[in-house]
C-alpha cells in the first residue's frame, strides 16, 4: 500500500503529486517502464499495467464505457516503490512518468474567465510591451471589469455591452470570444508532444514576457464524452500573442510548452463533473533567484460551463475519433513585478512551477528554454512501431 502522501511542496516526490483523497480515486496514467509507454491504473496506491486490455489511454477510454469496471491488469506494485524522480534530478532515469494522454488531440479554450479576457485585451493594446500593460489594465478594469464578470456569453445583455464598447472604441477580438456566442477553441499541441510530471517545460529564449497558465484539463473519448480530468500548464508567450493574434501558434505551440498530468482522474461516484466545476487550482512558482509567486484560479468563476466548451470542440462539424484533451482556461494572469517596476512577471530558466488542486493532485515542472529542453522525437510512427514490437496492436478478444 502506498504511504500517506505529504502536502505538495517541493514537487520532487511522486507521493506529493497525488490527490488528497487518492484512496478513493481511479487514476489513469502512462509510465515508461523501460520498454515504451504503458497505460497504467493506480488504485489504492497500487499500479497495474493495462496495456494488454488497451495499448493506449485513447483506446482504453473508447473500449470501456463510462462507469464500466476497468480490468485488473498486471500488477506492478506500489507507486512509490518505482523510484520515479523528476527529470531535472535524473534526466535519463527509468521508469518515468509520462503525460497521461497519448493519441488525444490537445485542444484549449481561451478567454473563458473575465479576468483573462481583460489580460488578453491588455496584451493586444500593449502590442506585447509589458511596460505599457499597467496603465491599460487600470483603464480597462475601470470601464468593463465589473460588467464583464456578470455577463453570460452569447446573451442579449452581452450584445448590448458589445455595442457599448464598440461605441467607446474599446472593442477587441478577445472580448468577442469572451462574451460572444462562440468560444475560442484552438489546438494547443500536437499528439504525443505533451510533457508530464517531473519534466521540463519550455519558453522561447526570444520571449521577454511569458507566464504559466494553471488549468483543469478535461479528457474526452472518441464520442466527445467527458470521462475525467487532470491538470495542465498552458505555457503562454504574452509578448508574441500581444504583437498579433496571428502569432498564437508561436505563442502557444513550442517544444515542451504543454504540460499535462500527473494522472487522469476518471469520473465515478466520488468524482464528477461538478467537482470540476468547483475546483480551485493553485499555482506556485519558485525561482532560483529567490522570487516566489502564488496564485489561484477558481473554476466556479468560469464564464462557460466545461460541458459547453467540450460540446463546442466536438460535434457535427468536427470529430476526434481518438478522443481529445481540452484545457478549460484560467483566470490567473500574473502581474507582479519580478525585476524592474512596471515590467510584470516573466519566467526565468530554473523556475519550479507547480499546478495543484486537492482532488486532482499536483503537476510539477521546471522551466527551461524550448531549445534546451529534450527535443520531441517520439511521435505517432514511433509509438506504433514500439507497440507492434511489443505485440500490443492485435485487437483484443471479443472486438
Amino acid at each position: 500500500m502506498l504511504s500517506e502522501p505529504r502536502a505538495a511542496q517541493a514537487g520532487d516526490d511522486i507521493r506529493s503529486a497525488l490527490p488528497d483523497d487518492w484512496q478513493r480515486a481511479t487514476l489513469l496514467g502512462r509510465i515508461d517502464l523501460g520498454h515504451g509507454p504503458t497505460p497504467v491504473l493506480l488504485r489504492d496506491g497500487e499500479l497495474a499495467d493495462l496495456s494488454h486490455a488497451a495499448p493506449t489511454i485513447s483506446q482504453l477510454l473508447n473500449r470501456f464505457e463510462p462507469g464500466a469496471a476497468l480490468p485488473a491488469g498486471t500488477p506492478l506494485g506500489a507507486l512509490d516503490r518505482l523510484g520515479l524522480a523528476p527529470a531535472w534530478q535524473q534526466p535519463d532515469a527509468l521508469p518515468r512518468l509520462l503525460a497521461p494522454v497519448d493519441l488525444h488531440c490537445i485542444k484549449a479554450a481561451g478567454v473563458t474567465f473575465a479576468v483573462s479576457a481583460l489580460e488578453r485585451v491588455i496584451e493586444e493594446r500593449a502590442r506585447g510591451d509589458a511596460g505599457a500593460a499597467q496603465s491599460i489594465r487600470e483603464a480597462l478594469a475601470e470601464r468593463v471589469g465589473a460588467d464583464l464578470s456578470r455577463i453570460k456569453p452569447g446573451s442579449e445583455q452581452a450584445e448590448k455591452l458589445k455595442q457599448a464598447l464598440i461605441s467607446d472604441g474599446l472593442w477587441s477580438q478577445y472580448l468577442e470570444v469572451a462574451i460572444g456566442p462562440d468560444a475560442e477553441i484552438f489546438t494547443k499541441a500536437p499528439i504525443l508532444s505533451s510533457v508530464g510530471w517531473g519534466d521540463h517545460v519550455g519558453v522561447r529564449a526570444d520571449s521577454s514576457w511569458n507566464n504559466p497558465e494553471p488549468e483543469v484539463v478535461v479528457i474526452c473519448d472518441g464520442h466527445g464524452r467527458v470521462r475525467g480530468a487532470t491538470l495542465g500548464n498552458d505555457v503562454n508567450l504574452r509578448d508574441f500573442e500581444g504583437r498579433s493574434a496571428l502569432l498564437l501558434a508561436k505563442a502557444k505551440d513550442n517544444n515542451a510548452s504543454c504540460a499535462i498530468g500527473p494522472f487522469i482522474r476518471l469520473f465515478d461516484k466520488d468524482f464528477t463533473i461538478d467537482d470540476v466545476r468547483r475546483a480551485e487550482v493553485e499555482l506556485r512558482v519558485e525561482g532560483e533567484d529567490g522570487f516566489r509567486l502564488r496564485g489561484s484560479s477558481n473554476m466556479a468563476k468560469i464564464s462557460r460551463d466545461p460541458l459547453d466548451l467540450a460540446a463546442q470542440a466536438f460535434g457535427a462539424n468536427h470529430q476526434y475519433p481518438d478522443g481529445f484533451a481540452l484545457f478549460l482556461g484560467t483566470m490567473f494572469a500574473p502581474i507582479e513585478d519580478r525585476d524592474a517596476p512596471g515590467r510584470g512577471f516573466t519566467h526565468k530558466p530554473g523556475d519550479h512551477v507547480t499546478v495543484a488542486s486537492p482532488r486532482l493532485g499536483a503537476l510539477s515542472n521546471r522551466v527551461t528554454f524550448c531549445s534546451d529542453a529534450p527535443p520531441w522525437r517520439f511521435g505517432v510512427a514511433s509509438l506504433m512501431t514500439n507497440l507492434a514490437q511489443r505485440g500490443l496492436l492485435a485487437a483484443p478478444a471479443g472486438n
